[in-house]
């Protein structure tokens, strides 16, 4: 088979890339910008925004099937950036698609879609879109999730994936963050209450992502629909923060503020930050404290049902690995 990873050179694209070429699929892939350990590996690369038509239909041709991972992610930022990437880009895949009767496509979604703000627990896919967003992230992500689903017909099979909270070795975004954050002294537990957070070990999201592709066809029973996917082992949050802290060698955190005093917080830096135009990420956003302070986990019966997914890397393996590598750096 021959696949286009976009965003092969990131984090979940890198790994996706990594086990297409293992088992013999020749392996396209486009981003800003190229990647050395892709050429090691073999990877053909091609430099483009997915907002450019005419760098992914070159990035795709040949190709049998598109696994889209290329997204613009965070908490802050101008809402029509999010939209350029995340659906506009996700708009001209799709196109794309059609265009070169390329059959099969594997979106990289979010939990965040359907995140109202409160706790999900044992969530599954029913659950449904909320009415609104408290940042562009996840509204951005929703919209292009649903034009992929919608997307699905008698020429193009689609499927989407939610993983959640990705991470292990060669993260360049959540692990830094954690690490530097604690660090610096800089990291509160949001509230008092316990909290459960589902999360996912890199190898596991990356194969969830080769077991759809695989499954996927006009006819399969994942075809238009969308999956969450984690580790299927609820942890409680800042148990495994600290312990990812624990790994890189820092002081677990202790120190906690009211959710009420981190919303309101994060509403204060968010006015702020628009009002004088700041660009880069507010140290708290209303997003944030609630994500901090809420559960999230998730039944993926209907992921192993239908994926035959099942996550080969548990949590306390994952650590381990984290650890060896953070100790090799």
């Amino acid at each position: 088979m021959k696949v286009l990873v976009t965003g092969g050179g990131g984090f979940l694209g890198s790994a996706i890339c990594s086990m297409l070429v293992l088992r013999g699929d020749t392996v396209h892939s486009i981003s800003r910008n190229p990647h050395a350990a892709l050429n090691a590996i073999g990877v053909t690369q091609f430099q483009g925004d997915l907002a450019d038509k005419s760098a992914i239909h070159l990035a795709a041709q040949g190709c049998d099937a598109i696994i889209h991972t290329a997204a613009k992610a965070g908490i802050w930022g101008d809402y029509n950036s999010y939209y350029q990437t995340n659906v506009e880009g996700t708009k001209n895949i799709i196109e794309v698609c059609k265009t070169r009767g390329i059959s099969r496509l594997v979106y990289t979604s979010s939990p965040s879609v359907v995140f109202n703000n409160g706790d999900m627990e044992g969530a599954d896919e029913s659950m449904p879109y909320p009415e609104s967003y408290l940042t562009a992230y996840p509204k951005t992500k929703a919209l292009a999730e649903q034009m992929v689903l919608n997307a699905n017909d008698d020429k193009l099979a689609t499927v989407a994936l939610r993983p959640h909270l990705i991470w292990g070795p060669g993260d360049n975004h959540l692990v830094p963050r954690i690490l530097a954050r604690a660090k610096e002294g800089r990291l509160r537990k949001i509230g008092n209450r316990i909290v459960m957070v589902d999360s996912v070990f890199i190898d596991n999201a990356a194969n969830a992502h080769l077991l759809a592709l695989d499954r996927l066809s006009f006819s399969s029973s994942c075809s238009g629909k969308a999956y969450f996917i984690s580790n299927g082992e609820p942890w409680k949050l800042w148990d495994l923060v600290n312990e990812i802290i624990r790994a890189g060698n820092g002081k677990a955190v202790d120190k906690s503020v009211p959710v009420s005093l981190a919303y309101t917080m994060g509403w204060f830096f968010e006015m702020t930050y628009r009002l004088f135009r700041i660009q880069k990420e507010p140290p708290m956003t209303r997003f944030l404290a609630k994500e901090l302070s809420t559960s999230h986990w998730f039944d993926i019966s209907n992921a192993r049902k239908d994926l035959g997914y099942e996550p080969k890397v548990s949590i306390k393996e994952g650590l381990s690995r984290l650890k060896a590598a953070l100790e090799m750096t």
